[in-house]
């Protein structure tokens, strides 16, 4: 793995880490009662997060698509097409 793969790993489960977090806030304050402001203004923040590491994760396949077009150093046989029905789903 390069150090480029390294740094994009950890952004990802950074990113995955917080919206975990936030997803815990999400639900303490539901069950505690929370104002509806509060919920969901955190709710906003957890789908932020998760579309973020969702773009992250599509950006770096994009970016091993175009260092490698035809595929033969990846492991992973995920298209072109593949990679933009993906990038559409969280658009």
């Amino acid at each position: 793995m390069s150090s480029n793969d390294s740094d994009a790993q950890r952004r990802i489960l950074n990113r995955l880490r917080r919206a975990r977090g936030q997803l815990d806030a999400v639900i303490g304050a539901v069950e505690n009662g929370g104002s509806c402001r509060d919920v969901v203004t955190q709710l906003a923040a957890v789908s932020s997060a998760l579309d973020r590491a969702g773009f992250t994760i599509i950006s770096s396949a994009m970016k091993d698509c175009l260092a490698d077009p035809e595929g033969t150093n990846r492991t992973d046989d995920i298209t072109t097409e593949e990679l933009e029905k993906l990038f559409l789903t969280l658009a």
